[in-house]
């Protein structure tokens, strides 16, 4: 041989990662959710698509084709967000933790965001006809901030690994081994 040999003594660390989930799974009414910053800003989203939507229906030329675009727009909003709410306050997304929640709420609230600028944009050109049509969109501009923040948070939650309620534990351990030869 060449003279080198493998060294004595070898050490192997070894990183070993787990991930509890604590959730717990019954059904309870906590009004505490419309405290956080997601349940303020689901109220604003809702405040705001029936704002925006009593405005556009008050509008003297609401069956325009951009005026059913925001009354639907507004309404399917309404719903999703009223249903998010409920679902969130009631810890019924709690119960059913291994429903992406998250990434649900992050594809919605990016699409309405879009959505809600191209809506807003169309209202606020028939501004000059209407008054109306100026002041839904003027909310539909406040709906498209807030579902913009929103999937902000929700992307945040969702690069981090969060869950939508309950908590996941992520626990890292160390562990070296020495053998000798």
């Amino acid at each position: 041989m060449d003279g080198t040999s493998f060294p004595g003594q070898h050490t192997t660390t070894t990183r070993v990662t787990t991930s509890n989930v604590s959730v717990q799974t019954n059904l309870r009414y906590d009004p505490l959710y419309l405290r956080t910053l997601p349940g303020l800003v689901k109220v604003v989203q809702i405040v705001c698509n029936m704002i925006g939507f009593l405005c556009v229906i008050l509008a003297k030329y609401s069956h325009l084709a951009r005026g059913s675009f925001f009354k639907s727009l507004s309404g399917i909003g309404f719903w999703f967000t009223g249903i998010m709410l409920l679902l969130y306050v009631f810890h019924v997304a709690e119960k059913f933790f291994r429903i992406p929640w998250l990434k649900i709420e992050l594809g919605f609230c990016t699409l309405w965001t879009l959505l809600y600028l191209i809506a807003s944009i169309l209202c606020v050109d028939y501004a000059s006809l209407d008054a109306a049509f100026g002041a839904a969109g003027f909310f539909g501009f406040c709906a498209m901030f807030a579902y913009g923040f929103d999937a902000y948070l929700k992307f945040q939650a969702v690069r981090s690994g969060e869950l939508a309620q309950g908590d996941r534990v992520v626990i890292q351990q160390m562990r070296t081994s020495t053998s000798v030869a």
